[in-house]
């Protein structure tokens, strides 16, 4: 019993919505990691200005948490819709090129 191979058009496409996922991961996991640095350090400087050693520092990394899920369904939300619409055209692609196959075939 012979495999079938995928096309190189669908192992294009899947690459590049790999590629597109893991560029989302990478904006979404630095963005989480400035905003809790940045929290941290703001509440240190903080702590080290009005003489309240974790109050500060606690207090504003447990509010950049929510802060930080917010944009990252932000961020998110806004590049689904480009991935989704390049997906979209890869398959009307292929599905043109079947087609063409299809009617060359044929004559």
């Amino acid at each position: 019993m012979a495999q079938v191979r995928p096309s190189s058009d669908k192992v294009r496409s899947e690459r590049a919505l790999k590629m597109a996922l893991a560029g989302i991961v990478g904006q979404v996991g630095c963005l989480t990691w400035f905003i809790i640095a940045f929290a941290l350090g703001l509440g240190l400087w903080l702590d080290s200005r009005f003489q309240t050693r974790p109050l500060f520092a606690l207090a504003l990394v447990l509010a950049g948490v929510p802060v930080t899920l917010y944009l990252m369904f932000r961020v998110v939300l806004s590049i689904a819709p480009k991935i989704q619409m390049n997906a979209d055209q890869a398959v009307r692609s292929r599905g043109d090129k079947e087609t063409d196959l299809g009617r060359d075939s044929q004559d």
